[in-house]
């Protein structure tokens, strides 16, 4: 059997797709420059199957092709990517070029390597504010920021691939990721962490103050709405994807999440109903290019691909308090 190879797979949603594939007996590449990513898991999940990897950066064409040259690759992962809103508004450029023509710099590379399926980790932010909600995968995209843009050209470079070259092709759109691995063994480390669940966790758990980062907003409680979906779910969307791909499934977009959307506030609120503690709150400076509410129907997803959404808010909550018991400062330097 080929192997795979993930974009970023040291990374928080990456390196939980790689844990699941070497669970299937998938041998894994790891392709990562490790600027925002950790060697950590690789070393972790080596103990599960063979995963290898090496440390280029999507900006340098050649060391993409050396990497094609070297192993027997069959399908692509690509999660390698900026995915700051905040940083995005701040550094625009830096995000056009990092998540787009790195994306195009790994598909050439796949081109001359004839391998020709690639399942794209998107975000729903290419849809942008939007009155009709949930969002379906045939809605206007109109990114409200410049992280949101760069993900939906990335996605038009790979069109344009699947359309010139004959590239294959599962396009992921989802928003929150959330939790950890069940078992402990991997999760997220990110300093600081952009993800609300992980943050209030860390809070109830006295790691470090809990503060909000969200400007007030025009929802119910004043508090921006956002779809919310497991990190061990989303792996086994991404292992659907592929397995659809080497079927022959054709090219096609996947808005993927729980189909109802929670406030920061509720789940701030779960966090605390969990734990059966109040957590001590601050308010930081709001991230700039927030919308108010966005959530997505899985609907399409889950008649084609078979997905499902298998874990609660709860289960999230509780993965999260196994990882952080363990490991409070994420993977040691």
């Amino acid at each position: 059997m080929k192997k795979v190879l993930i974009t970023g797979g040291g990374g928080y949603i990456g390196s939980h797709v790689a844990k699941l594939f070497l669970e299937k007996g998938i041998s894994v590449v790891v392709l990562d420059n490790f600027s925002r990513g950790y060697r950590q898991p690789i070393n972790i999940l080596s103990k599960i199957g063979s995963i290898e990897s090496e440390e280029i950066d999507l900006l340098d064409p050649e060391g993409i092709k050396r990497v094609f040259a070297k192993h027997d690759i069959g399908s692509v992962l690509h999660f390698a990517g900026l995915c700051s809103v905040h940083e995005s508004v701040e550094k625009p450029e830096m995000y056009q070029k990092n998540n787009v023509e790195g994306t195009r710099n790994l598909l050439n590379a796949m081109l001359g390597a004839d391998v020709q399926n690639i399942v794209f980790s998107s975000t729903s932010a290419v849809y942008g504010e939007t009155e009709v909600l949930p969002v379906i995968e045939d809605q206007e995209t109109n990114p409200m920021n410049p992280y949101g843009l760069s993900k939906r050209n990335a996605e038009k470079v790979i069109q344009e691939y699947g359309e010139k070259y004959g590239f294959r092709f599962v396009i992921f759109r989802y928003f929150n990721v959330c939790g950890a691995a069940s078992d402990g063994m991997i999760g997220d480390s990110k300093k600081p962490s952009q993800h609300l669940m992980q943050n209030a966790v860390r809070g109830a758990m006295g790691i470090e103050q809990f503060s909000y980062t969200c400007s007030k907003v025009n929802t119910p409680d004043g508090t921006p709405i956002r779809d919310y979906i497991d990190v061990e779910d989303l792996a086994q969307a991404h292992y659907l994807g592929y397995g659809y791909l080497q079927n022959g499934g054709k090219s096609d977009i996947f808005n993927l999440g729980n189909g109802t959307g929670y406030s920061v506030q509720e789940i701030v609120s779960e966090v605390q109903r969990v734990f059966g503690m109040h957590i001590e709150k601050k308010q930081a400076e709001p991230r700039m290019g927030e919308h108010a509410a966005m959530y997505a129907d899985a609907s399409k997803a889950r008649h084609i691909l078979g997905f499902r959404n298998n874990k609660s808010l709860s289960d999230s909550i509780r993965s999260l308090q196994k990882w952080y018991a363990g490991h409070p400062k994420g993977y040691k330097e």
